[in-house]
């Protein structure tokens, strides 16, 4: 069975590393860490490892129990994985939230900046004048030595263990829609109460994002779980498909967070 037909040709690539990565742990015996992964590779990573009856053991970690962003171990199923086998670090500092206003997009901005890959970077929390923000093992030195502004905001960054981290729960409110198709601009139409038209213009715009992804095909099709960021309004996903009513259209629950 050609394991490509149950994904997007935009993934195939990473389902390509992650085979790589299973064929190297079962030749060398020897333990893989990735870098931090999105919750759509996250998906893909525990489809194609199949942990049961396996060789291998996959686990996936990322600083907190919410935590979206996590890194994965590959291992022999032998071998014994601790929390601080995920070389996880946060990078903590403060600002005075009176005089500047910071927010998740600033401090991203700000990290990129410095020349390093998005997989590098994990959650980042930015809550009532404190900063946290997860990073790789190996580039913590760096970081350090280096983000010391974040907007107009000088800032000092110290390191601290992942259970300092500030968590906030998820809240998802989920609805039930009909909907006429599947298509991108039909789905963000529904959700975010906007006219086809405006749908359509944001997706142009490049709005409009897919399991991070920006999407620009207002044909493209969503499928259960995909994740949907739209610019200004916020994150949705299509929760479950329910079957299809007499006149052919999908019956769809949605969640949107809050």
């Amino acid at each position: 069975m050609d394991i490509y037909q149950h994904f997007r040709k935009e993934e195939h690539p990473f389902i390509d590393r992650v085979l790589s990565w299973k064929e190297q742990v079962e030749r060398s015996y020897q333990s893989i860490l990735t870098d931090f992964l999105d919750p759509r590779e996250q998906q893909i990573i525990t489809m194609l490892i199949d942990t049961n009856g396996s060789d291998l053991t996959m686990q996936l970690f990322g600083g907190g129990t919410y935590s979206e962003r996590k890194r994965a171990i590959i291992a022999p199923n032998y071998e014994g994985i601790i929390q601080e086998d995920f070389g996880v670090t946060i990078l903590q500092g403060t600002y005075h939230e009176k005089f500047i206003s910071l927010s998740h997009g600033d401090v991203m901005g700000s990290f990129l900046s410095l020349g390093l890959e998005r997989k590098k970077l994990g959650d980042i929390v930015v809550k009532d004048g404190l900063i946290q923000i997860l990073v790789a093992d190996d580039i913590c030195t760096y970081v350090l030595a280096n983000l010391t502004t974040i907007k107009k905001a000088t800032i000092k960054l110290v390191t601290k263990p992942v259970s300092a981290l500030v968590e906030k729960e998820l809240n998802w409110v989920e609805e039930d829609k009909l909907v006429s198709s599947m298509r991108l601009d039909t789905i963000i139409k529904e959700i975010y109460s906007i006219s086809r038209q405006s749908a359509v213009d944001s997706i142009t715009k490049k709005l409009v994002k897919v399991n991070y992804r920006i999407v620009d095909d207002r044909s493209f099709s969503v499928q259960v779980n995909d994740l949907i960021s739209f610019k200004g309004k916020g994150r949705s996903k299509v929760d479950r498909i329910n079957g299809k009513t007499k006149k052919e259209k999908w019956k769809i629950t949605i969640a949107k967070l809050k």
